[in-house]
Parts: structure tokens; sequence; C-alpha cells
């Protein structure tokens, strides 16, 4: 148990960290149109008889 809190444990949330980092930093290599967030879209509610 010992090595698992020594070893594996910070190595696991540094790779979580660092995979995180990574996925933000992405952005600044997208093009300005697809680095903006989403566009939110009206969904209507679909009603019809079962």
């Amino acid at each position: 148990m010992a090595i698992f809190r020594q070893y594996i444990a910070p190595l696991l949330v540094v790779l979580v960290f660092i995979v995180a980092l990574v996925a933000v930093s992405a952005r600044i290599f997208l093009p300005s149109d697809m680095a903006a967030p989403a566009p939110i879209e009206e969904v209507g509610m679909v009603t019809g008889d079962r």
C-alpha cells in the first residue's frame, strides 16, 4: 500500500494534470472560428402521439 501512496497515486495525479493542460492548451492552435464556444440552438419540444 505504501508503494501506491508514494509512487502510483502521485503519478496518476500528475498525468491527469498534464492531460488537462494539453487539452486546454490545444485551443491555441485551433482556427479562431473553432476555438469559440459552441453556439447554442433553441430546441423545440417534439410532440407526437405514440
